[in-house]
């Protein structure tokens, strides 16, 4: 699967590699191991520096309603969520994901996993 994913319920954070071409399934199924977890509130670091978004501008729009879904029916509560992108379609698809996610929480774009991380350790203390 494109999408591996750890959730470490002790630090409250979620791990996340993109590697390779990457579908609306595999970014639902993503979502789902979330909600099953209860780890909507936690920190997450997605690594997108592989990652081959194979997206239409109508998944990016599913996923953008039902991230909102999320948000107004299950209270989802977001925990701050860094990206590591390193090329520039790979940014503009995650620009698009947290302009559509209609979430209050803190969302950044990295260039390295390192600089993710210490910005996401500073946002979860």
């Amino acid at each position: 699967m494109p999408m591996r994913w750890t959730i470490s319920h002790d630090e409250r954070l979620v791990m996340v590699t993109a590697d390779g071409p990457v579908t609306l399934l595999e970014i639902e199924a993503y979502f789902d191991a979330l909600i099953v977890a209860d780890a909507q509130p936690y920190g997450k670091l997605l690594d997108a520096t592989t990652m081959e978004a194979r997206l239409t501008d109508a998944d990016v729009m599913a996923i953008g309603a039902r991230m909102s879904a999320y948000i107004k029916e299950q209270k989802w509560e977001g925990g701050p969520a860094a990206f590591v992108a390193t090329t520039r379609i790979n940014r503009e698809f995650i620009k698009r994901f947290i302009n559509l996610s209609a979430s209050s929480r803190e969302a950044k774009i990295f260039q390295t996993v390192d600089e993710a991380r210490r910005w996401l350790d500073g946002q979860m203390r």
